[in-house]
């Protein structure tokens, strides 16, 4: 392999951009790994030979390892020894072993390090690792599993632990002969062992990352297809209903083709496995040729799932199934190019899933999700670029969020739309097959999309990319043939400073006007004027495929509204106006009494994204009001009342085989929503769904909204309730059940019942890759927000022990204890709490949650009497 230019610019102890690299007289050609868990010590005893190119006269080799004993190594050139025992030194905080030796190998030599070793099959879902299960008899099994991505590889096996050094894989697991062993590559032998045990070989892999090597060894069933080109198999260990794995297997073989044919090339393996591990950090992990799943998002059980889950499995399959291409077989030459991977996946699995699934109409999804959810994290102060400078390995586990997969793929979406699909793909085409078993930058899409295009992509696109943060695009109206658009910084604490309002991001303004949409005009300056058919009727960023907001003024909102209702707004266009306008009304552009009274007109929709989206800016307004006065939190919940509940009992809440799979979900959504803020007609009807659910009939409460009926049941209800809820969870073996009763127990108010799920999330009855579910139902109220602040703090040493901070769970967690507080004197607390303390790893989720609860704090103190005085003008609140 030929180094990238990256590569070729480090010398020994010099780091590009101040990255921690590893010295580059050596480059890693061919991995034979050989590993053999044992259950009972739970350790692993490993051998790894690499060969090696020798780029350098070299008196030391320097890899990574992590919670790895080296026992001995060997360094051999040319069939001589080297070096039996070379010195081992190591340094902890990059997590490098250096193996010096007296006798130099020369460049231009081949070279080979044999290392014996052992390592800890841990409990911290990182690295070769060891998930538990309960056996159909009630006996706990044992699988060990794995989870390389980002860093961990080096904890599994010492390796060049960083992507653009792809290499070759030759895996041999050891193991008893009833256990499954599994691997990227198919079996190319199986032998006798030592004490009757089994060794089993894979084929050798292409070229690829080490953070793509993975390896199982358990007790596994499996159902398998043979509808693709090469055999597609779904595992799941005892305990688990195979056959629910039947979903995402037929789905896994029909997008493995049609990606074939998106990107016009191979899947390039011998077999695609998926496998459902029950200790799981992330939802899924693209190891190639072996995908690793959390059980919930890959067995998909019809009868007791609704339909947002089967939505939630799709999506998940087809975004690790892109990977495939984009990611593993071309691969981002450093972690500041992780959205290349993440968010051209994001943006496949969307792409695949509406063409497979028309009628789930997920390009209106999308709008209120992924969109909303970049726009969102990336309005704050301590958001970061697309492409962001990652030096240490505890920054890269920080940058898997909303950035890199959201904001990445609505960065794509909007190309696409600029370009026109075909023509993207067809770029997208050009640069897997040039740069196919190789490294990238950012540049080299770019570049590719100019190919295929004709187009400068790169200059249009470098902006979005390289700088954070988008703008929010203000109109005004000059005449009756011509609007004035200004671009500015977008900040969701409202306070942007003129060196933060820098940057020109060219925006593709989308003209949509009776003439049908114009997507030709792009603002590449600070402000300018255009043409438009009428100003009778536009309306900016058709079908919100650009990365802005839009700020109308007050009189062109109202217009905009009488178009929605008049039919001239797309869906997506509805629920993305109303968003722009929660999200202007939380930062001052606006007054929030406007946005309410805008929301109060869109009672006669009909679409339940449009609706989605009014629940969420609604949502938004009480969550930070949530420490407020009562009576105006009533009259909030007094206004969503009136709001939802009428069109709750027109679609009602019984479901029947002949509703789509679109108003299921809408039923479901209005059902919950009602229920919670407190109308009597659906708390009565899911008391009493819960009362027969309880008493044994579990058709009583449909899938759709098994969490609403356990949510009402606990919100107004008590100990029994309670009682009933946990007990569903510790009986059942569905993980999607289990999933909704730990999500809902937070619901109970009770300082008794709030301790009693606190309680759960160390009690070891909960797995650590559930531990933030409970606290869901605990955001929702005042004294839950309260509790889970004073919990985190009581219990911090052994949440940092738990989830170390170079892993991603705890950064998730300190935003989950934090980000809800909305008060000044809330804000200081958590500012004194992590004062002094070791932030690394987590600072950009505390930075992030310190923001948000600014955001808050200046959003009420703005808005406070105006919202106050909107609610008792309206007849809210006495």
């Amino acid at each position: 392999m030929c180094r990238t230019q990256a590569q070729a610019d480090v010398a020994s102890g010099i780091n590009i951009q101040g990255r921690e690299l590893l010295p580059t007289n050596v480059i890693p050609k061919h991995y034979h790994i050989t590993l053999e868990p044992d259950f009972q010590k739970l350790t692993f005893d490993g051998t790894v030979v690499i060969d090696l190119d020798v780029e350098e006269d070299s008196k030391s080799i320097s890899l990574h390892t992590l919670e790895i004993d080296i026992h001995n190594a060997k360094i051999t050139s040319g069939g001589q020894t080297v070096s039996s025992s070379p010195k081992v030194s190591y340094n902890e905080t990059t997590q490098v072993s250096t193996f010096d030796f007296d006798n130099a190998v020369s460049k231009g030599a081949k070279a080979q390090l044999e290392i014996q070793f052992t390592g800890q099959l841990n409990d911290k879902m990182a690295g070769f690792y060891r998930s538990t299960y309960i056996n159909p008899d009630g006996t706990q099994g044992l699988l060990a599993v794995s989870q390389m991505e980002p860093t961990d590889a080096r904890r599994a096996f010492p390796c060049f632990d960083e992507p653009s050094l792809k290499a070759e894989f030759t895996v041999t697991l050891i193991a008893d002969k009833k256990l499954t062993c599994l691997s990227n590559m198919d079996v190319a032998s199986e032998s006798e062992a030592k004490d009757g045990k089994k060794a089993v070989t894979f084929n050798k892999s292409p070229l690829m990352s080490t953070y793509l090597v993975a390896f199982v060894v358990g007790e596994l069933n499996y159902i398998e297809t043979n509808d693709f080109r090469v055999p597609v198999r779904v595992y799941a260990p005892p305990g688990q209903n195979i056959e629910h794995g039947r979903f995402s297997l037929d789905l896994a073989a029909k997008t493995l083709a049609f990606y074939e044919k998106v990107f016009g090339i191979e899947f390039p393996l011998p077999k695609m496995d998926q496998i459902a591990i029950p200790d799981f950090a992330q939802g899924a992990m693209e190891n190639w040729g072996l995908v690793t799943y959390r059980v919930v998002d890959l067995l998909l059980d019809e009868k007791v799932s609704g339909a947002a889950t089967k939505e939630r499995v799709a999506e998940v399959v087809q975004h690790e199934l892109a990977h495939q291409w984009f990611g593993n077989l071309v691969t981002m030459d450093w972690w500041d190019g992780l959205w290349l991977n993440e968010g051209f996946a994001t943006w496949a699995s969307w792409y695949s899933c509406n063409i497979f699934y028309p009628e789930w109409k997920v390009w209106e999804t999308y709008v209120t999700d992924n969109l909303q959810r970049a726009l969102a994290l990336d309005s704050l102060r301590s958001s970061h670029p697309i492409e962001v400078p990652v030096k240490r390995a505890d920054e890269i586990n920080q940058i898997f969020d909303a950035i890199s997969y959201s904001k990445g793929s609505c960065v794509l979406r909007m190309i696409s739309t600029y370009l026109g699909e075909d023509v993207f793909l067809e770029g997208v085409r050009r640069y897997l097959k040039k740069h196919a078993y190789g490294n990238t930058q950012t540049g080299d899409l770019w570049a590719a999309l100019g190919d295929a295009s004709g187009k400068s992509v790169e200059e249009v696109m470098d902006v979005w990319t390289k700088h954070v943060g988008y703008p929010v695009v203000t109109v005004t109206e000059k005449d009756e043939k011509t609007i004035h658009v200004k671009q500015n910084r977008f900040l969701r604490t409202g306070d942007v400073k003129p060196e933060e309002d820098k940057v020109i991001f060219p925006v593709f303004l989308g003209l949509r006007s009776k003439d049908g949409i114009d997507e030709s005009l792009t603002l590449d300056k600070r402000e300018d004027s255009f043409e438009v058919p009428s100003t009778e009727f536009f309306k900016l960023n058709a079908n919100h495929t650009g990365l802005y907001r839009t700020s109308y003024t007050p009189e062109r909102l109202e217009k905009l509204g009488e178009a929605a209702r008049e039919g001239l707004l797309s869906v997506e266009d509805r629920a993305g106006m109303i968003a722009d306008a929660g999200a202007l009304a939380s930062s001052g552009y606006q007054k929030t009494s406007g946005v309410l009274t805008l929301l109060k007109r869109f009672d006669s929709e009909k679409e339940f994204i449009v609706w989605s989206e009014i629940i969420s800016r609604v949502a938004a307004v009480q969550a930070a009001w949530i420490f407020e006065d009562k009576a105006i939190r009533d009259g909030l919940e007094a206004f969503q009342r009136e709001l939802v509940s009428p069109r709750a009992h027109e679609m009602g809440w019984e479901f029947s085989e002949s509703d789509g799979h679109i108003e299921q979900q809408f039923k479901a959504m209005l059902f919950g929503n009602a229920g919670l803020c407190g109308d009597e007609k659906i708390i009565a009807a899911a008391k009493e769904m819960f009362k027969k659910f309880i008493a044994g009939d579990k058709s009583a409460i449909h899938p759709n909204i098994r969490g609403s009926v356990f949510s009402i049941a606990l919100k107004y209800g008590g100990k029994e309730e309670y009682d009933a809820v946990l007990n569903f969870y510790r009986t059942s073996t569905n993980s999607d059940e289990r999933n909704t009763a730990l999500r809902c127990l937070g619901r109970a108010r009770s300082p008794e019942l709030i301790k009693r799920t606190l309680d759960l999330l160390f009690s070891g009855e909960i797995k650590d890759q559930d531990v933030y579910m409970p606290t869901a139902g605990l955001r929702s109220h005042p004294e839950g927000i309260e509790a889970l602040f004073n919990w985190m703090t009581e219990n911090w040493d052994e949440l940092v022990k738990r989830f170390p901070p170079q892993l991603s769970m705890l950064g998730t967690l300190v935003t989950i204890f934090t980000s809800s507080f909305t008060k000044r004197e809330q804000l200081a607390k958590v500012e004194k709490f992590f004062e002094g303390k070791n932030t690394n790893g987590f600072e950009m989720s505390l930075a992030q949650s310190l923001d948000a609860i600014r955001s808050k704090v200046a959003w009420v103190e703005r808005d406070g009497e105006d919202v106050a005085k909107w609610v008792k003008d309206n007849k809210y609140s006495a």
